[in-house]
C-alpha cells in the first residue's frame, strides 16, 4: 500500500441541483455534507480545505416541454457547473456536493475541457446503480439524471446542450454497482465497450478485481480521472437518503474499499457526490456515510476511521 498521498488543495463546490427528477430533496444536499462535517474530516487529514459556496444557474424563461422534465433548467445548470468544474481543476480537487445526477453533465463536461487544456485523456468512473446512458428520446420517465453519461459519450439528440471538446471515449468509462437498467439503455450500452460491472459479477469476483483493472488502463494512459459516486451505488439498508432505491447494493466496506483503492492509486482529479436526499435520511446517516466515503478517497485508513453513533 502506498503511504498517504501529499496534501491536496480540496474545493468543495456546492450544487443544490434539483431538476433532474420529480422527486425533491436533493437541493439540500449540500449544506447536508457540511453539516456532516466534510470540511473537517478532510482538513484533519491533512488537506486545504476551501468552499466556494452554492452555485446557481443563470435564469431560464420558461422550462415547459410535453415530456422532459426541466429540460432548460438542467442545460442552465450543465453550462453553469461545466465553468466551474474546469476552472476549479486548474487549482485543485474539485468535490461537487450535489444535488441529483443530472448535475454530472455539467462536472464532466468541465473536466473534458481541463483535460483538453493538459492534453490528456479523461476517464470516468460511475459508481451507481444505474447506468444514466439514456438519450433525450429513450427516457421513459422524463428524467435527465438518467441522462449524463448519454451526453458526455456524444449520443445523439442533445441540441441545444453545451458542445462537447470531444466525446468521452468508451474504453474510458467503467460502471461500477449496476442492478437498474432500463431496457433501451441495457441495448445500447451493449454495443459499447464500456467497462458495466453489476452486482453479480461483484458478488462473484469481488469489486477490487474490475477497478484495478480499470484504474490500470487509467494509469497506462496517463489520464485524468473523475469520480461519480450516487449514493444509490450503496445498498439502501445503509444509505436511505436517495430516491431511487434499488436493494442489493454495494456493502460499507465494499464502499470503502473503492474509495481507498482509489487513494492509494493517486489517480483521482475531481469527485461528484450526488443524489443526497436529506428528506428521506434516518439521523443524517448516509451523509455521514457518504463524507466518510469521500475521506477514504482522500487518504482516512482503515485503522483511522471513527466510530459512529446514530
Amino acid at each position: 500500500m502506498k503511504e498517504r498521498a501529499m496534501a491536496q488543495n480540496c474545493i468543495l463546490i456546492g450544487a443544490p441541483l434539483d431538476s433532474g427528477k420529480r422527486r425533491r430533496g436533493c437541493l439540500m444536499g449540500p449544506d447536508a455534507y457540511r453539516t456532516a462535517g466534510l470540511a473537517e474530516a478532510l482538513e484533519d487529514l491533512g488537506h486545504t480545505v476551501s468552499d466556494r459556496g452554492n452555485l446557481r444557474p443563470d435564469p431560464v424563461d420558461g422550462d415547459s416541454h410535453p415530456r422532459l422534465y426541466k429540460l432548460a433548467e438542467t442545460i442552465a445548470w450543465t453550462r453553469t457547473l461545466a465553468d466551474a468544474v474546469a476552472q476549479t481543476m486548474t487549482e485543485g480537487l474539485p468535490i461537487t456536493m450535489g444535488g441529483d445526477h443530472a448535475l454530472a453533465a455539467g462536472t464532466v463536461l468541465g473536466a473534458m475541457r481541463y483535460a483538453r487544456s493538459v492534453d490528456r485523456p479523461l476517464f470516468v468512473l460511475w459508481l451507481d446503480a444505474h447506468s444514466d446512458f439514456h438519450t433525450l428520446e429513450s427516457t421513459d420517465s422524463g428524467n435527465l439524471h438518467g441522462t449524463p453519461l448519454g451526453y458526455v459519450t456524444g449520443r445523439p439528440g442533445f441540441d441545444g446542450w453545451p458542445d462537447l471538446p470531444a466525446p468521452v471515449a468508451h474504453d474510458n468509462i467503467a460502471i461500477i454497482g449496476l442492478r437498474s437498467v432500463d431496457p433501451a439503455e441495457r441495448d445500447a450500452l451493449q454495443q459499447t465497450t464500456i467497462q458495466r460491472v453489476d452486482m453479480r459479477e461483484i458478488d462473484e469476483t469481488g469489486i477490487a478485481t474490475p477497478l484495478a483493472k480499470f484504474l490500470s488502463r487509467v494509469t497506462e494512459a496517463n489520464g485524468l480521472l473523475h469520480v461519480s459516486l450516487d449514493v444509490d451505488f450503496l445498498d439502501p439498508s445503509v444509505a436511505p437518503a436517495v430516491g431511487t432505491t434499488v436493494p442489493g447494493g454495494a456493502t460499507v466496506r465494499e464502499g470503502h474499499l473503492v474509495m481507498e483503492m482509489l487513494h492509494d492509486s493517486g489517480l483521482m482529479t475531481s469527485l461528484d457526490l450526488v443524489e443526497l436526499n436529506p428528506f428521506l435520511d434516518e439521523r443524517g446517516r448516509t451523509a455521514q456515510l457518504m463524507v466518510d466515503l469521500a475521506a477514504s478517497a482522500l487518504g482516512r485508513r482503515v485503522f483511522d476511521r471513527p466510530t459512529r453513533a446514530y
